[in-house]
């Protein structure tokens, strides 16, 4: 019965989009192998359209167990991926929202933007004693889990980050991604960080009716 429902709240999703003439490419993690001012396997094109937004370009690396208090319990996985981050305000009343750089400068339809304008409703389910972001990424039908549900953790860690050193990113199976709280928040109309609707390259659908 799960697994029906995020088909079915993913086949909802993609149907928000507009049709369009050929298969769109595949939008990965933006990482690339050449240096770009400083900052290693960015798209440079990429990075620099982040910053005309207001974005801060972050290079994060995963790493498994984050919720262990000692670094000896966590485990740096392979690879790296460029984010961009907005932040809106300052001190305890500050918010941010992340993107992959791949998401914002997509120019067709990716599963994490329409998951962000289709605004879909939290269910009940996702109020409990757990992670209700979390919860809700798993029903959009993306993932923000390391090694499935644990106690151990896992996040996309930029260690030198002034705020949220472990990011929780909501990850789709077509490797678009918007942080899980981001979508979590503007799932109940609170702006994060940004209005991701200003800045993304596919914009919002006409025929989603929101």
């Amino acid at each position: 019965m799960l697994v029906r429902c995020v088909l079915a709240t993913t086949a909802a999703l993609v149907a928000f989009a507009q049709p369009v003439a050929a298969a769109p490419p595949i939008h990965g993690m933006s990482v690339m192998q050449s240096p770009f001012a400083g900052e290693p396997f960015v798209n440079p094109a990429e990075a620099a359209y982040c910053r005309q937004t207001g974005g801060r370009v972050e290079i994060r690396t995963p790493v498994y167990g984050t919720n262990n208090s000692s670094s000896a319990g966590q485990l740096q996985l392979a690879g790296q991926a460029a984010f961009c981050r907005w932040q809106m305000g300052t001190g305890s009343t500050s918010s941010r929202i992340y993107t992959l750089l791949s998401t914002l400068n997509a120019t067709l339809p990716t599963l994490a933007a329409l998951a962000y304008y289709a605004e879909l409703k939290s269910p009940s389910t996702c109020g409990g004693g757990g992670n209700p972001a979390s919860c809700y990424c798993t029903y959009l039908g993306g993932s923000d889990q390391f090694g499935g549900t644990n106690l151990a953790g896992g996040a996309w860690v930029l260690p030198s980050a002034p705020v949220d050193k472990d990011l929780e990113a909501c990850i789709f199976p077509d490797l678009s991604s918007i942080d899980s709280w981001g979508l979590f928040y503007h799932s109940a109309k609170i702006i994060r960080g940004i209005d991701l609707s200003k800045v993304l390259k596919y914009h919002k659908p006409k025929n989603m009716g929101l």
